[in-house]
């Protein structure tokens, strides 16, 4: 019977994707991800080379993943709170891509896989934005999205700070949500009104 090389892949990827989320980089280990996926560890060198190349292939397929499944859509500030609920969500019912960034940024700090092509990515949010709120700043839609990743992120990397501050309710998470959401919102209203004053002056001069 033939190797099922792609299958393999998905196995591989799906047993480094829980185990470098769990660990970090330094602290897995090839032959848990093998014996999870229920391959032997050379597929591993053979497929995806060394450890480093697994985690940035695990950490590529996540980004691609969750870009895809949450867009940056809509019109107006209750799109981006909107667009934050969903992020949440996401994050909620699998938290791996908070988590694989976390220890990216412990154990490699600026030294980011593909950087060029992640640029890209990052510049399509940054567009994205700015399409939802006409007329704002690069720099103001960039620090917006920073804050709403950085939001939801924080609720996977960060539980134990959570339920110190918040404790640990039932409704919890909802609750989490409903005031990352209405952050969002806020913000993207109150950029959307500096843009509308900054632009004011200009079309008076003009009349």
């Amino acid at each position: 019977m033939a190797w099922n090389t792609e299958r393999t892949k998905a196995l591989l990827l799906t047993a480094a994707t829980e185990e470098f989320s769990e660990k970090g980089l330094a602290g897995a280990r090839v032959d848990r991800i093998a014996a999870a996926a229920g391959v032997n560890k050379e597929r591993i060198y053979q497929y995806f080379g060394k450890k480093d190349d697994l985690f940035d292939a695990v950490l590529a397929a996540e980004l691609v993943r969750v870009m895809s499944e949450v867009p940056i859509e809509g019109h107006g500030a209750a799109s981006i709170g909107e667009y934050a609920g969903r992020l949440f969500d996401r994050h909620t019912k699998g938290g791996a891509l908070a988590r694989l960034l976390f220890w990216e940024g412990l154990e490699r700090g600026r030294n980011t896989v593909d950087r060029a092509t992640r640029a890209d990515h990052c510049a399509a949010k940054v567009d994205q934005i700015q399409k939802v709120l006409p007329g704002i700043d690069r720099t103001d839609a960039a620090d917006l999205v920073l804050t709403i990743v950085t939001l939801c992120d924080g609720w996977t990397v960060l539980p134990q700070i959570d339920a110190l501050l918040a404790g640990s309710a039932p409704d919890r998470a909802d609750r989490r949500r409903a005031f990352i959401v209405r952050t969002a919102t806020l913000v993207a209203d109150d950029l959307l009104a500096e843009a509308r004053l900054e632009k004011a002056p200009l079309e008076d001069s003009r009349s």
